[in-house]
């Protein structure tokens, strides 16, 4: 991500390491911990004891503020950058705000994606750790799912006691590296002793479904059952088999017990920055730890958290799948948004990662981003069916113009945000978000009238029309012969009480990538639902959905070395 001032701006990388970082127990130390609260990894990393939240429960809570997007180019709008930056510049104008923020998956860190840590000067540091191991959580995570898939495959074998059928199931591997060969793989080749021969795959890690446990359970108890409801196969009559049944929950939640706690670290101001879990936002709810989040808001007076891609993707999952299990309340929504991206929601221009910008979206053209502002607008709407306070961030490239940018402001305002406020906290750090974190305070004194898009008891098919058509602007749903069937068997099971968490493309408000702005006319296609009872939400397949990523022709990790010093170089 990169905006700001016309001269060359140092790596990310190279900002970061110039970083005078505090020992950690001195970050702690402002926020009212003490030694015994931590668990430290190293001078600057540490775990948090969930004691903390008991100890600080009479408490009252303080601001929760969501952080989130319009519908992002494929380069992304600086929404990572925008939500470290403005908890730094709360920071700087007396508002106590801690930053709570995902984990990235090293996959893509050594392919295309980039880092996770932010940008610029509006980073959380150590970079190259949080990038990297970190604390281990995410191998963690790896090792509990892989567990889970040899205890299945081992029963399927030896006897078979629980009459699974092979053919449903469902429960892939896992490996944190983006590796494309191993999607679709046969295992058990090379005799019985090896195993019986069956078709299978990969995902990346944090496409786990123990990933998305970890964000949503509420402590160790929690955890343990969460594990022991994850669903792996049926068997010959048709009923689901659990890892409660495989006797490998409990074994699952020793390897977890460490990962539960929060991680904490410090942004480049040395203010507080809690890291923890990091479930994908296609298939998953795209969203930190509910845990983090219950700890932060008990220690300071506002919290600033993210949700992946756009207000249609991990927004609405915040609001009406993490907000549902947690029971806090959001005070504020934190809509980024870029100049080039409205452009681009016009439909006359293409954004392709890896290729040069289009020079159109370099100049100034009204006209292309009023008619992308459709975009923004539908956004806005959105988070306000909620009841909560709207603020747009405008994250400023130089090449924006002020009258873009006002112009922007304008709509946002039309369409019922409190204000739209230029960020320029990338070039800038907190002291080029002071606008906007003033804003953002402002919004979260006003009234807060949240509410769910849909009730519990709703039907599974009424919940996914429901957010279908007031979320994405489809006209309907059409549901394949696959999903009628899997709505009518999950709701024989008695999980149609579960929230939805659809599963679709991040690069539109609908399910095709190439319909940008605010598309209409249009009916949704679900062609699959699949279930994550332990995580505790069903995900219809809106398109095909990839949990396993790939490398590009030049991966990101052959520029990553180390120096004669022994220093991370090449790493963003």
């Amino acid at each position: 991500m990169s905006t700001g001032v016309m001269q060359k701006m140092k790596s990310d990388l190279e900002i970061a390491q110039e970083a005078t970082m505090l020992p950690v127990t001195e970050i702690a130390g402002n926020i009212g911990l003490s030694e015994d609260d931590l668990e430290l990894y190293g001078k600057y990393k540490a775990k948090v004891s969930l004691d903390v939240r008991d100890r600080l429960a009479d408490r009252p809570n303080g601001k929760y503020i969501d952080v989130t997007a319009i519908t992002p180019t494929p380069l992304g709008e600086g929404k990572t950058v925008t939500t470290i930056g403005l908890s730094m510049a709360m920071n700087r104008i007396g508002a106590k705000t801690i930053t709570c923020i995902r984990q990235p998956s090293l996959g893509p860190v050594f392919g295309i994606k980039g880092g996770a840590a932010g940008g610029g000067y509006s980073q959380c540091v150590p970079m190259e750790d949080f990038n990297l191991h970190f604390t281990g959580d995410v191998h963690a995570v790896g090792l509990a799912h892989n567990l889970l898939a040899a205890f299945l495959d081992s029963s399927i074998l030896l006897g078979n006691k629980l009459n699974i059928n092979p053919m449903t199931v469902s429960w892939p591997r896992v490996v944190d590296v983006s590796d494309r060969a191993l999607r679709h793989i046969v295992v058990g080749l090379g005799g019985k002793a090896n195993g019986i021969p069956r078709e299978a795959g990969f995902d990346i890690t944090v496409a786990s479904e123990v990933m998305a446990i970890l964000a949503m359970c509420t402590d160790l108890k929690d955890i343990r059952e969460r594990l022991g409801r994850i669903i792996v196969a049926f068997d010959n009559d048709g009923k689901p088999v659990t890892a409660e049944d495989l006797k490998c929950a409990g074994s699952m939640a020793v390897l977890m017990k460490d990962a539960i706690k929060p991680n904490l670290i410090q942004t480049v101001e040395n203010t507080p920055c809690f890291v923890h879990a990091g479930p994908f936002a296609n298939i998953a709810q795209g969203n930190n730890s509910i845990i983090a989040d219950e700890i932060a808001l008990k220690i300071e007076d506002y919290v600033v958290t993210e949700s992946g891609f756009g207000a249609d993707m991990g927004a609405e999952k915040f609001l009406n799948i993490k907000c549902r299990y947690s029971g806090l309340t959001p005070d504020c929504a934190v809509i980024v948004a870029t100049v080039r991206a409205l452009k681009m929601h016009s439909g006359e221009f293409t954004v392709v990662a890896g290729k040069p910008l289009d020079e159109g979206l370099r100049k100034e053209n009204l006209p292309a981003l009023e008619a992308g502002c459709s975009n923004l607008r539908k956004h806005i709407e959105n988070m306000k069916k909620f009841g909560i306070p709207v603020v747009v961030a405008v994250n400023r490239f130089t090449d924006d113009t002020d009258a873009e940018i006002e112009r922007v402001r304008r709509i946002a305002k039309e369409a019922g945000a409190e204000d739209a406020v230029p960020s320029e906290v990338w070039a800038k750090g907190g002291a080029g978000g002071e606008d906007l974190a003033k804003a953002v305070v402002a919004a979260c004194d006003k009234p807060s009238n949240f509410k769910f898009l849909y009730p519990d008891e709703m039907p599974i098919k009424e919940k996914i029309e429901t957010i279908a058509t007031e979320i994405y602007g489809a006209d309907g749903v059409d549901f394949a012969p696959l999903a009628e069937q899997k709505i009518k068997q999950y709701t024989e099971y008695g999980w149609d009480r579960l929230p939805i968490c659809m599963a679709k493309t991040h690069l539109s408000l609908s399910h095709d990538p190439a319909l940008k702005g605010a598309p209409t006319n249009y009916r949704l296609p679900v062609r699959d639902i699949r279930a994550s009872v332990g995580a505790g939400f069903l995900y219809p397949l809106c398109g095909d959905m990839r949990t396993m990523p790939g490398l590009p022709s030049v991966p990101a990790g052959t520029k990553i070395d180390i120096d004669e010093n022994g220093n991370v170089v090449g790493l963003f």
